[in-house]
């Protein structure tokens, strides 16, 4: 056996017609969005001549999607493209975890304490963190929003978690 690379060409499911498949399912989800955000929206009140409504931003955009998805998607099939790449769940999944941890942490432990955790959860999203960068980056971010959220924006947000205030 051969340690060099195999040069067949890749199996692919979509049809033969598809000629750039990463373009082509691009396109598609985005088609997929803008159609979510349509029916969305459909409920909200929309333009009535010159009156603009809830929904009028809304459609607007999803319309504005629902092209370029349609524009990718076209590109996918009449031009070659690269093939369906891997995806790398790590890196969104712990953006994820990290955006929610501080959704449920922020009301019981505090500016503070969340937006430093949620911070480190979020670095794990990568093997290359260095984690002493990480931590003093974290730190000056952490100080960072507990001087511009409470004090220059004058938002009522609590800096520490209440146990520690009474």
């Amino acid at each position: 056996m051969s340690d060099t690379p195999s040069h067949r060409p890749v199996e692919s499911m979509l049809p033969k017609w598809v000629r750039g498949p990463q373009d082509f399912v691009g396109g598609v989800a985005l088609i997929a969005i803008a159609l979510f955000a349509l029916w969305a929206s459909s409920d909200l009140q929309g333009t009535r001549g010159f009156s603009f409504g809830a929904g009028t931003a809304p459609r607007m955009f999803a319309f504005l999607l629902l092209g370029l998805g349609i524009a990718v998607m076209l590109v996918g099939v009449l031009t070659e493209g690269a093939h369906l790449a891997t995806y790398a769940w790590r890196g969104p999944l712990f953006v994820s975890l990290g955006i929610l941890s501080f959704a449920l942490t922020i009301r019981p432990l505090g500016l503070v304490i969340s937006a430093f955790a949620s911070f480190l959860i979020s670095a794990l999203g990568t093997p290359e963190t260095r984690w002493k960068e990480t931590i003093i980056v974290g730190i000056c971010l952490t100080a960072g929003c507990s001087l511009l959220f409470p004090y220059a924006l004058g938002l009522p947000l609590q800096l520490f978690p209440r146990f520690l205030l009474q």
